[in-house]
């Protein structure tokens, strides 16, 4: 049952005052999203078009996001030029493609007019070219060349990600004409941090910080203001990269060139903030062996195929690691002590593989680790696994002699574990150099195959130390 509105509230307060979205803890309250769905289905479009009107774009995707499939596209059509489009780039991905395609055309072009060119192409770029020329169709040309312009962008290039929208001004104004023209003129950017100067060919010249700009007095030329070394981008060049570019450098804009050094576009800060956490969630699910457009919204059908792939390899190498296990089947039917035991060491191999190849694909997505310095993490790569072998292999030495009172097993088992686990850190390292020398992603691929060397190794060891010191045929 929905909470009714707050009385108590002054009669002029806001909706959101009155019928507040979020509980104490910052969750979307149950309640609000029962009285939302309500109003869709009794076509309610008055009290909507007031909800909306109100909330952030963030906020209004998080509630697409809580409302069920069917009463999303209503949501859209009945708040009309109250709905901020820019909320459909706050859900994801599958969400978004579902009510792109069941709203007409003419009403998906009018909600991308409204807004900035960059997030007018992430909303445009998941479609496929048919739907997408069928929207642009709907567009003045002016603002459709802009967009094809951008579309036409490498996917993952600053040129794709970038915002149409900058102010560009000749290099022999001055202060006071910059800002009578930013002032006079209506169609600025929604927000900007500086002003660039071009000359008679919008070429690049160098940019003013809208810090600096003010501080000075009308008549003093742009010349004498002007960042002639501020750090740009090419359109060409990877989102990555210029999100680097920001982090090294505390950037909050990057002016955009094309390949005549003509000023394009521009990135700001929260373009690179999409990107870094894109990047973030990309390489934690890659780790994991998981699609990068996996959403929480896709039913069960679209994730078992898209996780089937990776389960099948791994399918493969486990029975490449059990392999080693039947080449000593009469060792292990003669102590079952071994069989128990071999799991024990594959696993901890596994987990310091693991650890260490964490380590060297987030060094290698973030350009710490090259052929510089490679040798010199390795080795330290190595020496750790070893100290932790040799502190490993004294625990698990003792446990195995007071759990199956055999003296020589706990040698052959501290053994097997420091060789294991030295083996897990030069493969939790050398895989990932490898991949990336050979252009794979070293965070999809890494993960199956230091697996597979983990348990070869372990198992082959301790079962080949055991056969040797116990003598067994």
């Amino acid at each position: 049952m929905a909470e009714p509105l707050d009385l108590a509230a002054p009669a002029d307060a806001s909706m959101l005052d009155r019928f507040p979205m979020r509980d104490e803890a910052g969750e979307i309250r149950p309640e609000f999203v029962e009285e939302i769905a309500r109003c869709i289905k009794a076509r309610d479009a008055s009290f909507l078009r007031e909800v909306v009107a109100e909330l952030h774009e963030a906020d209004l995707g998080d509630l697409i996001a809580a409302l069920d499939a069917e009463d999303r596209v209503s949501l859209v059509e009945l708040t009309g030029a109250d709905f901020d489009f820019s909320a459909l780039n706050e859900v994801d991905d599958t969400v978004r493609e579902e009510i792109l395609e069941e709203l007409e055309p003419e009403t998906v072009a009018e909600g991308v007019r409204e807004l900035e060119s960059d997030d007018a192409v992430e909303l445009l770029e998941g479609l496929d070219e048919e739907d997408q020329e069928e929207i642009l169709e709907k567009l003045p040309p002016q603002e459709r060349d802009v967009l094809e312009r951008s579309l036409e962008y490498p996917e993952g290039s600053a040129g794709r990600r970038m915002q149409s929208e900058f102010i560009a001004v000749p290099r022999d104004w001055t202060v006071g004409q910059a800002i009578d023209y930013m002032r006079e003129t209506p169609d600025l950017p929604h927000r900007f941090y500086e002003i660039y100067v071009v000359d008679g060919a919008k070429r690049w010249q160098g940019a003013v910080p809208l810090d600096v700009l003010l501080r000075s007095r009308r008549p003093v030329p742009l010349t004498d203001l002007i960042e002639e070394d501020r750090r740009r981008v090419s359109v060409e060049d990877a989102e990555v990269e210029v999100a680097r570019l920001f982090g090294k450098y505390n950037l909050v804009a990057a002016p955009v060139v094309d390949a005549e050094d003509r000023l394009v576009g521009v990135v700001t800060i929260d373009d690179v903030v999409d990107v870094i956490e894109e990047e973030a969630d990309e390489e934690i699910k890659a780790l994991g062996g998981v699609t990068s457009d996996e959403e929480l919204s896709d039913n069960f059908w679209t994730i078992a195929k898209g996780r089937f792939n990776w389960l099948l390899i791994n399918l493969a190498t486990a029975f490449l690691a059990s392999s080693v296990l039947g080449l000593f089947e009469g060792q292990l039917e003669k102590m079952v002590a071994l069989a128990v035991l071999a799991p024990i060491v594959a696993s901890q191999g596994g987990n310091a593989a693991t650890q260490t190849m964490t380590v060297a694909v987030r060094a290698l997505a973030t350009r710490e680790l090259g052929s510089n310095n490679a040798l010199r993490i390795t080795t330290r790569e190595v020496l750790v696994g070893l100290v932790n072998g040799v502190g490993f292999a004294v625990i698990t030495g003792v446990a195995a002699v007071v759990w199956f009172k055999i003296p020589g097993l706990g040698v052959v088992i501290g053994l097997a574990i420091i060789c294991n686990l030295v083996a897990g850190a030069l493969g939790g390292i050398l895989i990932p150099i490898v991949l990336e020398k050979m252009r794979a992603d070293p965070a999809v691929a890494s993960g199956t195959f230091v697996t597979t060397v983990t348990d070869v190794v372990g198992f082959f060891s301790f079962l080949g130390i055991a056969t040797l010191w116990f003598g067994l045929k």
